[in-house]
């Protein structure tokens, strides 16, 4: 098997298994027990936690543990005091409290809905149009969410830049004495691997890490939370995690997340370089296909693991039956979105025609890839497409 779909999921390493199994076998102890076995498995999912911080210039406690990157989204927009419906609609008279960005994450999107959002548009390349930001920041925004690196574009958002609008912006208000809380949330998933990360440069209030997208275990993740900033719990219960998040800890699971990102920790760089040699061979064998490949996204701010192409024209969603025949998965975009079977609303809102998006795939590089195998890979995306191409009758 060859695997260009890291964006969805990634492989748990042997040292994120070999930290993670005392715990979940001789060391099983609920960590809220008050007995000595127990308070070691405490003070191990303290210190995980606290590794887990220092990995974006944090303290432990201020991180929520969660079970992944859609509950820590959720727990997010609970910063947020407005009228809620349980049928997740409001009525439009309702002022906007939440500007997302068009292109994020459906957990992003469906939870800032149910506050009532408005969407901030891209450009082509999936880029944050600043002027529109701009121009929708009214006084009701309580809370502005754009993530770091978009899951299908790999697009990577100027944060900091954002950042430093909203807080303009909070200055204006004030002088003019409003004083309605303007937050910055970002889902920074996709960038664990690839981008170093640190919550004051970045200007953020709400932080949402996924350990799956950095070969940790899946269902784990965290949000980092501002001093400043006050949530509700979506679950009550024991008061875990400061009472904002019910439930047994789960050690194991934070365990693992902190292994995983001390194996990247300080070899960012190199990874990013290694991604941008593979990707540009990618590149190259695909571009010798009979339907001409249009790549997506933004070169200069893009995670160098991304290839995002469209074969416009083409079925993508045949291609990918073929290629799985030949051993080689790949996606054609988010795999939540892809399950539903709708078209991408990430390709749409950059412009992509409709015969752009049927042919679009989203190829994503990781620790499964090297050189040999991502050029057979290129060679047989190739060929399925070069076959699809000569079934239709399609001459460059």
């Amino acid at each position: 098997m060859i695997y260009l779909d890291h964006a969805a999921a990634t492989p748990v390493s042997s040292r994120v298994l070999k930290a993670m199994t005392p715990y979940l076998t001789e060391q099983f102890f609920n960590p809220s027990a008050a007995y000595l076995p127990a308070k070691r498995v405490r003070e191990a999912f303290d210190t995980a936690k606290g590794q887990i911080a220092n990995f974006i210039g944090a303290k432990g406690n201020d991180l929520v543990i969660t079970s992944g990157a859609t509950e820590a989204n959720a727990l997010a927009f609970t910063s947020v005091k407005a009228e809620f419906s349980a049928r997740g609609k409001l009525p439009t008279a309702i002022a906007p409290k939440i500007l997302v960005l068009e292109t994020e994450h459906s957990s992003v999107l469906e939870n800032a809905r149910r506050y009532g959002c408005e969407t901030i548009r891209v450009d082509h390349t999936g880029l944050i149009d600043l002027t529109d930001l701009r121009a929708k920041l009214t006084d009701s925004v309580e809370l502005v969410s754009v993530s770091l690196a978009n899951n299908e574009l790999g697009t990577i958002q100027p944060l900091a830049e954002i950042a430093e609008l909203l807080r303009q912006t909070r200055l204006s208000r004030l002088q003019r004495g409003i004083t309605t809380q303007l937050l910055l949330h970002s889902d920074a998933s996709q960038g664990l691997a690839l981008l170093e990360l640190n919550v004051a440069r970045l200007g953020v209030d709400l932080l949402t890490l996924n350990a799956a997208k950095v070969s940790g275990p899946k269902g784990v993740g965290a949000l980092y939370v501002g001093h400043h900033v006050h949530l509700s719990p979506l679950v009550a219960g024991g008061g875990q995690e400061r009472g904002l998040r019910a439930g047994t800890e789960n050690v194991a699971g934070a365990i693992g997340f902190a292994a995983a990102l001390e194996a990247v920790k300080g070899h960012t760089a190199a990874a990013r370089k290694k991604y941008t040699r593979l990707v540009e061979n990618l590149k190259s064998e695909l571009s010798q296909a009979k339907a001409p490949p249009l790549f997506l996204g933004c070169p200069k701010h893009q995670l160098a693991n991304f290839l995002p192409v469209s074969f416009p024209g083409l079925d993508a969603e045949r291609l990918i039956y073929l290629l799985e025949e030949q051993g080689v998965c790949v996606s054609t975009g988010a795999a939540c979105a892809a399950s539903k079977g709708e078209p991408s609303h990430v390709l749409r809102a950059i412009g992509l025609s409709p015969a752009e998006i049927a042919g679009s795939l989203r190829l994503s590089l990781g620790v499964l890839n090297d050189e040999a195998n991502v050029r057979a890979a290129g060679q047989l995306i190739c060929a399925a497409v070069n076959a699809e191409a000569e079934r239709l009758g399609y001459v460059r």
